[in-house]
């Protein structure tokens, strides 16, 4: 990654889809090591948390999470997820931060040098695009190493750096709570909610 001690650096963390690219490559993040290691590459200014929560729940599996996070450097950005139902008839939730993500990267660009948007999300290339006429780099921070990849190959091209998740692994990550014979079967992923991201260790 191309950072310089003096870079005012921001970071964006689509929660869900940082979630589901680490558990593609087989680990959890460990948000404190995160943040360690960009205190270390320049100056941080914000680091922000995008995630929907399920409200009226008796009991959030990312609550837990979101508390710490709260507490510890990162700036905390939810909203309540939308119940729907699928086609095979069962209750979902769906909570899309792209909005919330896109005002608050337009907005630091003037704040910051150096914007770390950690999602593959095709979505965000006009984003990117937008925030580099303002003068800021952008590191887009995702995967194209799992199976299917998370990385949009128009986002990719778009960023100034591209960093590989699993390059980071041994940086930020820590192994799976999977068991480890899923891994080495490659067994199919467990059904996964909105608060899926909230099995990742801090």
């Amino acid at each position: 990654m191309s950072f310089y001690p003096t870079d005012r650096l921001a970071l964006f963390i689509d929660g869900a889809n940082l979630y589901s690219a680490a558990k593609g490559l087989g680990f959890d993040i460990d948000y404190r090591k995160l943040l360690e290691e960009f205190r270390k590459r320049g100056v941080l200014k914000r680091a922000y948390y995008y995630t929907a929560l399920v409200e009226d729940q008796e009991y959030s599996p990312i609550r837990p999470l979101v508390d710490w996070l709260d507490y510890n450097g990162f700036q905390l950005v939810t909203k309540a997820a939308r119940e729907y139902v699928d086609s095979q008839g069962r209750k979902r939730w769906r909570g899309d931060m792209d909005v919330e993500i896109a005002v608050d990267m337009m907005e630091m660009a003037d704040h910051a040098d150096h914007l770390v948007l950690f999602s593959g999300d095709g979505d965000f290339r006009r984003l990117v695009e937008a925030v580099q006429r303002k003068g800021a780099r952008v590191t887009v921070v995702s995967t194209i190493k799992s199976q299917p990849p998370m990385a949009s190959d128009d986002l990719r091209r778009q960023a100034d750096t591209f960093v590989d998740l699993a390059d980071l692994s041994e940086i930020i990550g820590r192994p799976s709570r999977l068991p480890r014979f899923l891994h080495e079967n490659k067994v199919a992923e467990r059904p996964r909610s909105k608060d899926a991201e909230a099995d990742v260790d801090v």
